[in-house]
């Protein structure tokens, strides 16, 4: 079990042609949306922003690209890394502006103002790993930047599973409250408990084609979560390509830290390592626990590979 976890759906459906832009379902949801597109391209010009300069003369602008999730795949892990590029200027915190309604409704001046100042030479990330898996998000990226470029770390969805839970678990240790087993959450009657939200959530494929919708394939980049954790330097180099930087990342900006037992970071002489929350161990499964949720997952990511053109070293 990799140590060096950097973080670490609903029923299953039939792929559909995905086509290349949005499907409207009714009228009433056809006129909602126009008004929000409608306000979102109103609001999205320049002149309509109280830009907040630095005295240096970097401002805050919109993210030219996102880190779309998932939960637990090492988006955490993803943005530390890239930020050693000195062309990135990285949102300290998830900001939660497109999946949470009381953030989105404050508009996209309040989402500018929680972006890192920036030069004119520098793209702004954002990273926010329910993105990925909340079905209005597409749309919404979508009709304030039909061109963004979005990143996407996946590792293997069982694993992912364990490291949701475990995520969980510890939260609810802190604050001193009893957690069930992870156990109770994935039996239900003797059966794999399928409505469990944290199998939901690895069931890649579904969630993908919502995104197909609305951004081409070659709009989004997914970076292999398993291989960035054993070794993070080639999946950065297909990230800085993606988002055509010069490549300043190099591969003694990582070192392998023994004691942490994962990959940590030096930049200009300085060395880092996630936080303790990240790379915690997972909880012992059952064997025959672990076979079935493997088995679980075996047509589902069939189906994600096929629609991605793409396969994974997951189980």
């Amino acid at each position: 079990m990799a140590a060096f976890l950097l973080g670490a759906v609903f029923l299953i459906v039939q792929p559909q042609i995905v086509p290349s832009r949005p499907a409207i379902n009714s009228n009433a949801e056809a006129s909602s949306q126009s008004v929000q597109r409608e306000l979102l391209k109103k609001t999205s010009q320049k002149n309509d922003f109280k830009e907040n300069i630095h005295s240096n003369g970097s401002c805050q602008q919109l993210p030219q690209t996102i880190i779309i999730g998932v939960r637990k795949g090492g988006t955490r892990a993803l943005l530390e890394m890239l930020s050693l590029h000195p062309d990135i200027a990285a949102a300290e915190s998830e900001v939660h502006f497109f999946d949470w309604e009381d953030h989105y409704r404050k508009g996209l001046q309040w989402y500018i103002n929680q972006m890192p100042f920036s030069n004119s030479h520098q793209i702004t990330v954002e990273k926010t790993p329910a993105y990925f898996t909340s079905p209005k998000v597409p749309e919404r990226v979508y009709n304030m930047n039909q061109s963004m470029r979005l990143l996407l770390i996946l590792r293997d969805p069982s694993e992912r599973v364990l490291s949701d839970y475990t995520q969980v678990f510890y939260n609810h240790m802190q604050k001193h409250k009893p957690y069930p087993s992870i156990e109770q959450f994935l039996i239900k009657d003797g059966e794999l408990n399928v409505d469990y939200k944290a199998i939901n959530r690895s069931l890649y494929y579904i969630h993908m084609q919502n995104w197909l919708k609305y951004f081409p394939l070659d709009h989004i980049h997914i970076v292999d979560g398993d291989k960035l954790i054993k070794d993070p330097f080639p999946e950065i180099e297909k990230v800085e390509r993606f988002l055509k930087l010069s490549p300043q990342i190099n591969a003694s900006n990582f070192y392998f830290n023994k004691t942490k037992g994962f990959y940590c970071l030096r930049d200009s002489g300085r060395e880092r390592c996630l936080h303790e929350s990240k790379g915690r161990a997972h909880p012992q499964v059952d064997t025959r626990l672990l076979e079935k949720l493997h088995e679980y997952f075996h047509e589902p990511n069939k189906k994600f590979f096929e629609l991605v053109g793409r396969t994974f070293d997951w189980h």
